[in-house]
């Protein structure tokens, strides 16, 4: 039994194990097995699978149609303090008896925020104190932490991006604070999400300004991080719009985009959210892929959104065809460079027991277990390398590796398509790719 409090939250629940995909305990692994080493990394370095706070411990269910439905027993306590360490102290044991190793968070998901800057300063000391006694004790880890500059009505009109200086002085403060308890907690990276960081209405929006000032804004961040010995990645986390019309930082390539602009480039690294690259009209697989091909690939959101919703849902991932296809790009992208996996998803408003939060991260992992043992298949025992390899082959010689090489001009290519005449058609054999990731699931 995992007990890391005074008491115990989770009742009647032992640590998750690995039984395989022929048990029928519900509260068991079926693929995850962290130490199955599958290309070369055990399953749990492949992940480094990560609780998000915000939603397995903050988030009660409410939607814009009611109030929440899942009541916490931490939750009680009148004393913020006090509520913030049997937060605290459920997080801990549930991530224990997970199994996994590493937990998220916004500053103001480990305590309430103040009536005023400094009783929040106060309040978040506070609190990591005795989170990083709690992880002293447990040995689980901080994948990332990141501040909160979008709930609060001060940053109704963004935070960095923010018209008014005194809005953006302020939440350059928090960002300081929130830096402050990622690095005492020996945080391995920091994740800015622009979660206002756009506009509503062009029509009053300076957008150059705007973008001048969120550039100014991280690299003040970066050197201060720096300056205090801080050695992680930064992460920007794209999405294309929610709360705001449009956002800055809309997709990966956006995003990549932004960050050479400013020269920050080599400091930031991409955080991708399933459910955002979808509301972008992209795959999770093309997000890892942009990512990926320009080094950037730096830690995963795991979540999906609603086929039938044009909004961000966060549900748990479950769809193994979806995540088969991005462990592909993951597996020939080497991995992650610095991140993890982040289960940035909640339980549905209907699921009010204290199981099923369990049950929802057990089948997420699983997925992408399942997932990973079903890319590596692919790559290693299908002709599905092959066959890509194949369609490019006409570059590996001849005039084709000579364009590759920058040897041809536009009057070479000229000369080529004169002597060639008309081309044969060349298939791209898409239902077979297809189907040799449906044999293999």
């Amino acid at each position: 039994m995992v007990i890391l409090g005074n008491k115990e939250y989770y009742k009647g629940i032992g640590k998750i194990e690995f039984e395989g995909k022929d048990s029928d305990n519900p509260l068991a692994f079926k693929f995850y097995n962290p130490e199955q080493i599958v290309a070369g990394k055990t399953m749990q370095e492949h992940f480094k699978f990560s609780i998000a706070y915000w939603h397995t411990f903050c988030g009660q269910g409410s939607d814009p149609f009611g109030p929440g439905t899942q009541k916490f027993i931490w939750d009680q306590s009148s004393n913020p303090l006090q509520a913030a360490k049997d937060k605290a102290d459920a997080a801990f044991e549930f991530i224990s008896k997970m199994g996994f190793n590493y937990f998220c968070f916004h500053d103001y998901d480990l305590i309430q925020e103040g009536a005023t800057f400094a009783e929040s300063e106060k309040r978040l000391a506070l609190i990591t104190d005795y989170i990083k006694q709690k992880k002293t004790d447990s040995g689980i880890k901080l994948l990332w932490g990141t501040a909160n500059c979008f709930s609060n009505p001060r940053y109704m009109n963004g935070a960095a991006t923010n018209p008014e200086f005194n809005v953006l002085a302020r939440a350059g403060g928090q960002v300081k604070l929130a830096l402050d308890a990622t690095i005492a907690l020996n945080g391995e990276n920091y994740v800015f999400w622009g979660g206002r960081e756009g506009y509503m209405s062009l029509l009053n929006t300076d957008m150059g300004r705007e973008l001048d000032h969120m550039g100014q804004f991280l690299i003040k961040a970066r050197d201060y991080a720096r300056s205090q010995g801080f050695k992680g990645n930064f992460f920007i986390e794209p999405k294309p719009m929610e709360p705001m019309k449009h956002q800055y930082d809309f997709d990966s390539a956006t995003a990549i985009g932004f960050l050479r602009h400013y020269g920050l480039e080599n400091d930031f690294k991409i955080n991708i959210e399933v459910n955002h690259a979808t509301l972008a009209q992209h795959t999770f697989q093309h997000e890892i892929e942009v990512a990926a091909k320009a080094g950037m690939l730096g830690s995963l959101d795991a979540n999906r959104g609603d086929y039938q919703n044009g909004w961000d849902t966060d549900q748990f991932p479950n769809n193994i065809q979806e995540v088969t296809e991005a462990m592909l790009v993951f597996l020939k992208a080497g991995g992650l460079q610095g991140g993890g996996v982040n289960f940035d998803a909640k339980i549905r408003r209907n699921s009010t027991d204290m199981e099923d939060v369990f049950l929802a991260h057990i089948g997420g992992a699983d997925t992408f277990a399942r997932a990973l043992l079903t890319a590596d298949k692919i790559i290693t025992s299908s002709p599905y390398e092959k066959l890509r390899m194949d369609r490019y082959s006409s570059f590996d010689s001849g005039k084709g590796k000579e364009f590759a090489d920058g040897k041809l001009g536009l009057q070479d290519l000229y000369n080529i398509a004169h002597e060639n005449g008309e081309l044969p058609l060349k298939s791209g054999k898409q239902e077979l790719f297809e189907n040799i990731i449906n044999q293999h699931i």
